[in-house]
Protein backbone atom coordinates (compact mmCIF):
# COMPACT_ATOMS: atom_id res chain seq x y z
CA UNK A 1 0.00 0.00 0.00
CA UNK A 2 1.09 3.61 -0.63
CA UNK A 3 2.21 5.66 2.12
CA UNK A 4 -0.04 8.49 2.92
CA UNK A 5 1.96 11.67 3.23
CA UNK A 6 1.48 15.11 5.25
CA UNK A 7 2.42 18.49 4.12
CA UNK A 8 3.28 20.54 7.12
CA UNK A 9 4.97 23.32 4.91
CA UNK A 10 3.44 25.08 1.64
CA UNK A 11 5.56 25.93 -0.76
CA UNK A 12 5.04 29.28 -2.54
CA UNK A 13 5.20 28.51 -6.47
CA UNK A 14 8.34 30.05 -8.07
CA UNK A 15 6.40 32.43 -9.75
CA UNK A 16 4.21 34.03 -6.77
CA UNK A 17 7.40 34.35 -4.90
CA UNK A 18 7.96 38.20 -4.12
CA UNK A 19 11.74 38.59 -5.60
CA UNK A 20 10.98 36.47 -8.30
CA UNK A 21 8.60 39.26 -9.19
CA UNK A 22 10.38 42.19 -8.23
CA UNK A 23 13.89 41.40 -8.61
CA UNK A 24 14.82 44.79 -6.83
CA UNK A 25 14.03 43.25 -3.55
CA UNK A 26 17.40 40.90 -3.63
CA UNK A 27 19.08 44.00 -3.53
CA UNK A 28 21.02 45.50 -0.32
CA UNK A 29 20.06 48.93 -0.54
CA UNK A 30 16.51 47.90 -0.37
CA UNK A 31 16.54 47.20 3.23
CA UNK A 32 18.22 50.41 3.74
CA UNK A 33 15.19 52.26 1.81
CA UNK A 34 12.96 50.80 4.22
CA UNK A 35 14.77 51.91 7.00
CA UNK A 36 14.08 55.35 6.10
CA UNK A 37 11.29 57.31 8.14
CA UNK A 38 7.76 56.22 6.74
CA UNK A 39 6.99 60.26 5.26
CA UNK A 40 10.16 60.03 3.58
CA UNK A 41 9.29 56.82 2.16
CA UNK A 42 5.73 58.00 1.06
CA UNK A 43 7.87 61.09 -0.93
CA UNK A 44 10.23 58.99 -2.20
CA UNK A 45 7.38 56.30 -3.14
CA UNK A 46 5.54 59.20 -5.00
CA UNK A 47 7.68 60.70 -6.77
CA UNK A 48 9.03 57.29 -8.10
CA UNK A 49 5.36 56.36 -9.21
CA UNK A 50 5.34 59.98 -10.67
CA UNK A 51 8.58 58.86 -12.88
CA UNK A 52 7.20 56.02 -14.10
CA UNK A 53 4.31 57.60 -15.75
CA UNK A 54 6.58 60.14 -17.26
CA UNK A 55 8.97 57.14 -18.38
CA UNK A 56 6.21 55.16 -19.90
CA UNK A 57 4.35 58.32 -21.68
CA UNK A 58 8.56 58.89 -23.30
CA UNK A 59 8.87 55.49 -24.36
CA UNK A 60 5.13 55.64 -25.82
CA UNK A 61 6.18 58.70 -28.24
CA UNK A 62 9.58 57.10 -28.83
CA UNK A 63 7.49 53.96 -30.58
CA UNK A 64 5.27 56.39 -32.08
CA UNK A 65 8.18 58.63 -33.82
CA UNK A 66 9.80 55.23 -35.10
CA UNK A 67 12.23 54.96 -32.41
CA UNK A 68 12.92 51.66 -30.65
CA UNK A 69 16.16 52.01 -28.78
CA UNK A 70 14.91 55.05 -27.17
CA UNK A 71 11.75 53.26 -26.21
CA UNK A 72 12.87 50.66 -24.82
CA UNK A 73 15.27 52.80 -22.62
CA UNK A 74 12.40 54.79 -21.38
CA UNK A 75 10.49 51.75 -20.93
CA UNK A 76 13.11 49.81 -19.00
CA UNK A 77 13.35 53.16 -16.97
CA UNK A 78 9.44 53.09 -16.01
CA UNK A 79 9.55 49.39 -15.44
CA UNK A 80 12.37 49.99 -12.65
CA UNK A 81 10.93 52.96 -10.71
CA UNK A 82 8.12 51.13 -10.20
CA UNK A 83 9.53 48.26 -8.87
CA UNK A 84 11.79 50.14 -6.28
CA UNK A 85 8.13 52.25 -5.42
CA UNK A 86 6.59 49.03 -4.79
CA UNK A 87 9.39 47.82 -2.83
CA UNK A 88 9.05 51.21 -0.67
CA UNK A 89 5.72 50.96 -0.78
CA UNK A 90 3.04 51.62 2.26
CA UNK A 91 2.47 47.39 1.82
CA UNK A 92 6.05 46.78 1.06
CA UNK A 93 7.03 45.78 4.85
CA UNK A 94 4.83 43.32 4.85
CA UNK A 95 5.52 39.41 4.75
CA UNK A 96 7.45 38.85 1.86
CA UNK A 97 8.22 35.55 0.30
CA UNK A 98 5.24 34.13 2.15
CA UNK A 99 1.78 32.39 0.99
CA UNK A 100 -1.05 34.78 2.09
CA UNK A 101 -3.14 33.01 4.84
CA UNK A 102 -7.09 31.77 3.56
Amino acid sequence: MPQPFIVTERVTARSNRAEVRNPILTLPAVAKLRALDPETRRVLHDLLLELQQDARQRAEASWRSRKPPLASYWAACGVYAGHVARAIGPRACRRTGRERPR
